[in-house]
């Protein structure tokens, strides 16, 4: 999904380990900081933790039906573990993100057998 009129390229691996380039690193400190900036207009909870960003490659055809209906049962039921199933499911890969003071954003790639945590 564009963020500030920026995306992701097809491929956006950095390295061989997998690690997303640095326009994924950029998205990722901009989706942070908008986040934070609502914050100042009521109580926000990260409902996941850690684990509550995520950026995941989708496919396009994904975007018009397969994620806003996994959106809508996630906020319906509140499952993370089936969101996080169903993310897997129709994404190519999927990062969860995390920031600790002084320290550069990590990305984790998730995986199954992560999903029940």
């Amino acid at each position: 999904m564009p963020l500030g009129g920026r995306s992701l390229p097809k491929d956006a691996t950095q390295d061989e380990a997998g690690v997303p380039a640095q326009i994924a690193r950029e998205l990722a400190l901009e989706l942070l900081l908008r986040v934070w900036q609502r914050s100042d207009q009521g109580p926000l909870q990260r409902q996941a933790g850690s684990g509550s960003l995520l950026i995941a490659e989708l496919g396009m055809e994904h975007l018009p039906e397969d994620l806003p209906r996994l959106k809508a049962d996630w906020l319906t039921t509140g499952d993370k573990a089936a969101f996080r199933r169903g993310l897997l499911a129709i994404s190519s890969r999927c990062w969860s993100v995390s920031v600790a003071k002084f320290e550069p954003i990590a990305f984790t790639a998730l995986e199954a057998s992560q999903m029940e945590a």
